[in-house]
């Protein structure tokens, strides 16, 4: 019989070894990717993959320590700030100033402006940041980013583009991404609390995050990169769009922290949350809009590349910067 002791130690080692196992997973995808050009059947994948990633995310929530989390006012109004206001303003003059085609503009400001709710979390804790607070805040920011994403792509891209997004994939999203995974995550835990059977079920579960999300990788990277060829040209414009955003982002949150005055671990968190961005979860988004493929999944994928990288650089540099 697996025990609550036994439990608790792979959960430590998935989680001390997250970063081998996601670049593990991207290195296989590729590898699959080059050997299977075809691999669009795993397109149908994602949804599936990414409500799990984001349920057994959700139950590392506990529904008490969520309610704690909006006591903490000042770090929830620096990291709202920082992402939906410092943030965009960056974002959409980065976009003015490089970018005229609309629908390479609508890839990269999909998936700038959405802060990432899920292996942030891994790397924030890496980088001595406070990794609860931004567990707690999930739920938060991803209803957020939901809502005003829209709305920030519209005041962006203006008429001309207005004809490409449509709010239907959005509330499917809501419903299939947010709402359904975060209802099922609150019942197993109620079904924990008051029942030993729920307990351990709700234990195994949380062996599942740092999988779910290699997981979640993997497919998507596996079915997209057989697309970047197809967009090699819009591939090769976002690219220094993505290195410029990886080097400015992790600075956009720190006036806000000093005007809070947010402590050394928060700020941190602030910091990670800026520079890292939602690419797993926007990419279905993407793939709804008329006239996406091959492009705006080769942006979103190009981006998720590129900050994977970066976040090896941020998890020491971080650190050091914030004192």
């Amino acid at each position: 019989m697996i025990t609550e002791n036994y439990i608790q130690k792979i959960k430590e080692l998935l989680e001390n070894r997250q970063i081998i196992i996601y670049f593990a997973a991207v290195i296989l995808a590729l590898i699959i990717a080059s050997l299977t050009p075809n691999t669009s059947v795993l397109e149908a994948s994602i949804n599936p993959a990414l409500a799990l990633m984001l349920y057994v995310t959700f139950l590392q929530v506990p529904l008490v320590e969520m309610k704690q989390a909006f006591k903490q006012v000042r770090f929830l109004f620096a990291l709202l700030i920082a992402n939906f206001f410092i943030v965009p303003v960056f974002v959409m003059l980065l976009v003015r100033l490089t970018v005229t085609d609309p629908m390479i503009q609508l890839g990269v400001l999909m998936v700038l402006l959405t802060p990432c709710i899920d292996y942030v979390i891994t790397f924030s804790h890496l980088g001595r940041a406070d990794a609860r607070l931004l567990l707690v805040a999930t739920p938060v920011l991803l209803v957020m980013q939901m809502l005003l994403l829209p709305f920030f792509l519209k005041l962006s891209l203006g008429v001309n583009a207005a004809h490409l997004i449509h709010p239907g994939p959005f509330i499917q999203a809501f419903i299939w991404l947010i709402f359904i995974p975060f209802i099922l995550a609150a019942l197993t835990q109620f079904w924990s609390e008051n029942n030993l059977t729920g307990k351990r079920v709700s234990s195994i579960l949380g062996l599942l995050p740092v999988p779910a999300t290699a997981i979640v990788l993997f497919i998507v990277v596996a079915a997209v990169v057989p697309q970047l060829g197809q967009a090699i040209d819009e591939v090769v414009t976002v690219v220094p769009i993505f290195i410029a955003f990886a080097f400015v982002a992790p600075l956009l949150g720190w006036p806000v922290c000093k005007m809070f005055s947010l402590n050394v671990p928060s700020s941190r968190a602030i910091a990670f949350s800026t520079s890292t961005r939602n690419s797993l979860v926007v990419l279905p988004l993407a793939l709804a809009i008329p006239g996406a493929i091959p492009v705006l999944p080769a942006i979103i994928i190009t981006q998720t590349l590129v900050e994977l990288i970066s976040e090896l650089l941020y998890v020491r540099i971080i650190p050091r910067l914030i004192k």
